[in-house]
């Protein structure tokens, strides 16, 4: 499903505090010069919050100090208001942003309070307000980051971003919380206008099917290569990976991975489609395990890509990248490759291989090949940008 929205131009970022660089991923103003916690935030829920995010991303220098310049200048938090007792800042040094901390007495008068905001903005004219919502729910307090890489780390923790704005949406694939006030959302799904948050898996990658895309054929596929069996396919790709000596269709053997290399295909292979499954390359002995790679022969080739596709959506959600160790997944007629080598894969899309891709936004330069997948949202290619074919 394609989410579309209209924003007018001159539309706010949805920050939630009124700071200098509140979607920039910026601070808002530099914090003092070797500045300490304060005395009242030493100790107490807001440094219980500070403990908690260092967990996950930085958080220093905290102060409660009113004359902070790191402190927000905006409508909120403030103490007093919708039930908040104490407000602290902290900065995220590395990020280069700052994060605000409130501590609300009652969590439901807070969102109820976010709530009205968000709606009185919007009907300010103001119709954007809260897209990009920085309001990150947590355990007896509320977060605020100034970056956007912030958020992203903060929500991998059990942080939810509340957002209130009626046509704010969370995409496939994101945890979904029930919030304390109705019309409002919590997940771990994190917008931003210029595409620094996180991936939108439900925006609709598949080439057009006229063909005017870059790279794509201009008529149906080019072909992709096939075989009867795990045998044929050995000698396939027998010239692209070490499947001579070091081959075994043993389902120990197969179940063989590292922290160096790593199948797509985790679990029961026949969950994904796969009715035959081997392991080229040399398994752990008198040495680390090395040159791994796995070949599959597949009965649902659909099934395989949805599985794929969820799979590396989960790799990308926390940053954005697949682990440089993780395989990537060539595809065939019936037939499927697992490996993490590039020097393999170059050899394998010279056998027409193509690699299942579903990043969001990918496309590919004019003379490389870009086809339609049997899953929305993912695309077949021998295009990557981190190893353009030479």
């Amino acid at each position: 499903m394609r989410i579309q929205r209209i924003l007018a131009p001159t539309a706010a970022l949805g920050c939630l505090l009124t700071l200098a660089a509140c979607e920039g991923g910026g601070q808002a103003s530099p914090p003092g010069t070797g500045a300490s916690a304060s005395p009242a935030a030493a100790e107490g829920p807001l440094a219980e919050a500070q403990r908690h995010m260092r967990q996950f991303t930085s958080c220093e220098d905290l102060s409660t100090k009113a004359d902070d310049p790191r402190m927000p200048g905006g409508d909120f938090p403030r103490i007093g208001q919708w039930s908040v007792t104490e407000v602290g800042v902290c900065s995220d040094k590395p990020e280069k942003g700052d994060i605000v901390i409130a501590v609300p007495k009652d969590m439901k008068q807070f969102q109820e309070g976010y709530k009205r905001y968000v709606k009185d903005r919007i009907a300010g004219g103001d119709g954007a307000y809260g897209l990009d919502s920085r309001v990150l729910i947590g355990k007896g307090f509320v977060a605020f980051p100034t970056a956007t890489k912030t958020a992203m780390k903060l929500v991998r923790s059990d942080l939810r971003v509340l957002a209130c704005n009626p046509t704010a949406r969370v995409p496939e694939g994101y945890k979904r919380d029930k919030p304390l006030v109705e019309h409002c959302s919590l997940s771990d799904f994190v917008e931003a206008e210029d595409g620094s948050g996180s991936p939108n898996f439900e925006t609709p990658q598949d080439p057009s099917g006229d063909g005017s895309k870059l790279g794509q054929p201009k008529t149906g596929s080019l072909g992709l290569p096939r075989a009867g069996s795990i045998a044929e396919l050995r000698k396939l790709v027998g010239n692209s990976l070490d499947c001579g000596k070091n081959f075994s269709t043993d389902p120990e053997a197969v179940a063989i991975e590292s922290i160096d290399y790593q199948p797509v295909i985790k679990g029961n292979a026949l969950e994904w489609g796969v009715t035959g499954r081997a392991l080229c390359g040399q398994p752990a002995g008198e040495r680390r395990a090395h040159d791994l790679s796995w070949l599959d022969t597949v009965g649902d080739m659909k099934k395989l890509q949805t599985k794929a596709k969820a799979a590396q959506q989960a790799d990308l959600k926390d940053d954005g990248k697949l682990k440089a160790t993780a395989s990537l997944l060539l595809v065939g007629e019936n037939i499927a490759v697992e490996t993490n080598s590039p020097s393999s894969r170059f050899g394998l899309y010279q056998l027409q291989f193509l690699y299942l891709n579903c990043t969001p936004g990918f496309s590919a330069p004019s003379g490389y090949r870009l086809e339609k997948s049997q899953v929305e949202g993912c695309v077949l290619t021998n295009y990557e940008p981190d190893h353009p074919l030479g």
